[in-house]
């Protein structure tokens, strides 16, 4: 059974149509890609999934039960954590406390000290420890990233949703980052759903590609299919995919 499952589910904003009946599967274990062209509905998606959008209709499931009924600020409890597209911490605040805040939104009742172990071993994962008492302002933005991404993980989610993780990152950042992500995938028996433009970055490392366009699902395989598929070359015009993915 699929840990995360869209079923026929549609968004409308006015008159346009950003999810058109989009259906996909995210298997446990899996690490899967999201892609599509701007405008594509990617992280409306994502909006639906952590309840900060409501669907016209269709069924989100996680785990086998529905998400529809669970409030935004709860979905993080369900096991669902995700980073965003423009970084969103507390400047003023150190990177630990950054990272401790994950923590906290799953539970107000839990051990401090046990947050504070999860935090410390969480930026040791994510190669923070040397800068954990640093405010984050000021800091390279692909550390920043990093930072959000430990947050999320402080949370012990099941689902990992990753934003544009690559977004900003030079060359070599986007190397470490693919093996940062099969890293946490294997050590921490996570699930990852990952937005992204970077095609190399996607293709290296999904198990199964999802293909948007115009809020509709046009292709879903594993990457070496979906790169052939034609809809999928004509959605990018031949460019940007064969550019990136090559």
């Amino acid at each position: 059974m699929a840990l995360l499952s869209m079923r026929e589910v549609s968004l409308r904003f006015g008159g346009i149509a950003a999810l058109d009946r989009v259906s996909l599967d995210v298997e446990q274990g899996q690490i899967a890609g999201l892609i599509g062209p701007n405008g594509a509905g990617k992280t409306t998606a994502f909006n639906v999934i952590t309840r900060l959008y409501r669907p016209d209709e269709g069924e989100v499931e996680f785990d086998g039960k529905t998400l529809l009924r669970t409030p935004a600020h709860q979905v993080v409890r369900r096991g669902i954590a995700r980073t965003f597209q423009n970084v969103e911490l507390f400047p003023t605040m150190s990177v630990f406390e950054n990272a401790l805040v994950g923590g906290h939104a799953v539970s107000r009742f839990a051990l401090e000290s046990k947050l504070r172990r999860r935090a410390e071993e969480t930026l040791d994962l994510v190669g923070l420890s040397s800068i954990k008492y640093r405010p984050a302002v000021g800091l390279p933005f692909g550390t920043l990233k990093r930072v959000e991404l430990a947050r999320a993980l402080v949370a012990s989610p099941r689902l990992l949703l990753l934003d544009e993780p690559a977004s900003g990152l030079n060359h070599e950042e986007v190397e470490t980052l693919a093996g940062l992500i099969r890293k946490l995938r294997d050590e921490l028996k996570l699930t990852v759903l990952l937005v992204e433009h970077h095609m190399n970055l996607v293709m290296s490392i999904s198990d199964h590609v999802h293909v948007l366009n115009f809020g509709r699902v046009i292709a879903s395989g594993v990457p070496a299919d979906v790169q052939r598929n034609p809809a999928v070359i004509e959605a990018y015009l031949g460019g940007e995919l064969d550019e990136h993915a090559s």
